[in-house]
Formats: C-alpha cells, sequence, structure tokens
C-alpha cells in the first residue's frame, strides 16, 4: 500500500472495533477501505459509505475479494441511520468515522482541495451544492470573514475577507492557487513568518467544511449513534482538528453521563443511565507512524461501547 492510501491508527482502530467473523461493521467514510480491509480480513460484515463515488470505486477494487461479505453505497454518514434500516441489516456491533479529508482526495488533481497545485476552486468530495469558487464569489465580507473565523479558526479572519472582496472586483478568484495568493498577500510579513503552515491553510480549511457541511454532519451523526450499535457494539472515531474533536468529545461525556439530576441530590432520580462507556485513553499515533507517515499527526482516536440501555 503506498503512503498516500495508508490508513491512519490502522492497529488502533481494529484493536478498538475488536471485529469478530459474521459481525456487522459500518464504516461511514470508506475512502480507499484501507481500515475496511483490516475488519473484512478478521471475518466481519461491511457496510461501507462515502459520499465520493471515485473512492467508492477505488474501495470497491480492492475489496473486492470480500465481495461476499460487503455493501458499498453512495452516501453521507449522517444517513447511515437509514442506509442500516433500508438493508435490514439490523444493528452493528462497530462502526468507524475517519473525519476530513482523505489522503486520495487531496492528492488528486482537479479537486481543488489542495494550495499546492494551481486548479479549479471546487473542493466538494460528491458533486452536489456550491463549490469554494461559489462561496468565495457570492458571500460578502462579514458572511466570509465568519466563516474563516468559525470554521477555520484564522485570527485574520476580517483582513483575509476583505483582500479577497477587493481583489474578485478587479478578477474572479476561480482557482487554488489564485485564492492562496490573496490569501498570502493579506498576511503582514511577520505573521506568515512565525506561522508553521501555509498562510492559506485555515482559509482552504474553512471553505471544505462550508462547502461539504462536514461539521453539521458529524453533529447529525452523533444525534442518531446511540441508535446503530446493538449492546457491546462499539464506536470509533478518529478526527484531524479541534472543530471535530470537541464534538465527538462532548457527545462521548454526554452519553457516559446523562444524568440531569442535581449534583447534591442523594440518588439519581432522572432515571437516565449511560449510553455508552468509554474505551480508555487511545490518544493520537506514535511517533513512529507519523514519522512514516506526516499526514497521521493530527489524527486523534476516541471511542466508546454500547451499554445496555434503551437510547
Amino acid at each position: 500500500m503506498d503512503q498516500h492510501h495508508r490508513p491512519v491508527m490502522l492497529a488502533e482502530v481494529v484493536r478498538v472495533l475488536a471485529p469478530r467473523p459474521g459481525g456487522l461493521y459500518v464504516d461511514g467514510t470508506l475512502g480507499a477501505g484501507g481500515h475496511a480491509a483490516s475488519v473484512l480480513t478478521a471475518g466481519g460484515r461491511l457496510l461501507g459509505l462515502d459520499r465520493d463515488p471515485r473512492a467508492l470505486e477505488l474501495a470497491g477494487r480492492r475489496l473486492k475479494k470480500f465481495s461476499g461479505r460487503i455493501k458499498l453505497v453512495q452516501a453521507t454518514f449522517d444517513n447511515m441511520e437509514q442506509k442500516l434500516s433500508a438493508l435490514g441489516a439490523g444493528l452493528a456491533d462497530g462502526v468507524l468515522l475517519d473525519l476530513g479529508l482523505s489522503s486520495m482526495q487531496l492528492d488528486e488533481d482537479g479537486r481543488g482541495f489542495s494550495f499546492r497545485r494551481d486548479e479549479p476552486l471546487d473542493m466538494r468530495m460528491g458533486s452536489q451544492g456550491p463549490s469554494a469558487a461559489e462561496l468565495v464569489a457570492t458571500l460578502d465580507q462579514a458572511q466570509l470573514a465568519r466563516l474563516f473565523k468559525r470554521l477555520g479558526e484564522e485570527p485574520l479572519a476580517k483582513r483575509i475577507a476583505g483582500a479577497i472582496v477587493r481583489e474578485r472586483a478587479v478578477e474572479p478568484i476561480a482557482t487554488t492557487g489564485r485564492l492562496a495568493l490573496v490569501v498570502e498577500r493579506a498576511m503582514p510579513m511577520a505573521e506568515r513568518r512565525k506561522r508553521r503552515l501555509h498562510p492559506a491553510t485555515q482559509v482552504f480549511q474553512a471553505l471544505r467544511l462550508a462547502v461539504n457541511d462536514e461539521l453539521g454532519m458529524l453533529e447529525r451523526f452523533l444525534e442518531q449513534a446511540p441508535r446503530l450499535l446493538k449492546p457491546g457494539g462499539r464506536l470509533a472515531v478518529l478526527s484531524y482538528h479541534s472543530l471535530e474533536d470537541r464534538r465527538v468529545k462532548k457527545a462521548m461525556a454526554a452519553w457516559a453521563n446523562p444524568c440531569t439530576c442535581p449534583p447534591d441530590l442523594p440518588m439519581c432520580g432522572c432515571g437516565l443511565r449511560p449510553l455508552f462507556k468509554p474505551l480508555g485513553k487511545l490518544g493520537r499515533p506514535s511517533d513512529e507512524e507519523v514519522a512514516d507517515n506526516p499526514r497521521a499527526r493530527s489524527a486523534r482516536l476516541r471511542a466508546a461501547q454500547r451499554t445496555e440501555a434503551a437510547a
């Protein structure tokens, strides 16, 4: 397997999911199928979801030898409950999300995710909805600033938004290279020098999250997650920045301690019982993995096991 399609924290994910022969597992972000291949090798059955038809095509070829135990569907992971129901597959023994942008999508020419190449500013993981170029062209300065601040956590959001509005009045910002140059020029040299990453990194992140509604999808998935897994079933989520990880951490904490009683009450009166229990401290990839696959450096794995409590 080449570096570009190497699954992140593979050993840790497999250990958490503990796939068993005949068990049903759902990979909601199938990508190139690296994590899925290990689940299938262990004898599990797999429902693989991905919004990107090119990812499904690649994974289908890779997982062809498991054809009797896999079902691949073009869908976003916030539709997982509906897809499981439509298949009549029952509840899952394990669910995996590997959030964000896949290496395959980042590396593929023409997708518009990377500022390392000058190409159309698209950023859509699927084929529906407005592209990043359309957002850059139509949002007003205040809307762009809010987007860069909220989804990119960019401290110079207002300054960058102003530069974009001025530049697009002269010439449309339709490519990744032009957008990256506008952002870079808007940033003071002193600020550029102190940043570890490319000046446009957070702006590109914000646009990608907005174009693909990634945080909205994650929130909708987390709302349904307790209804997806059978008692003892396991949920594993890999995230790559704080906006994702905070939502996963908050949801898992609420599932583990749903009691709404006042803290000074001597005993629980609300009757709410934990829906999940945490599965230890899983954390981040090893130094060895990061050295071997630098794109794993920001990964964070969280996992929990479904209890007997009714959702």
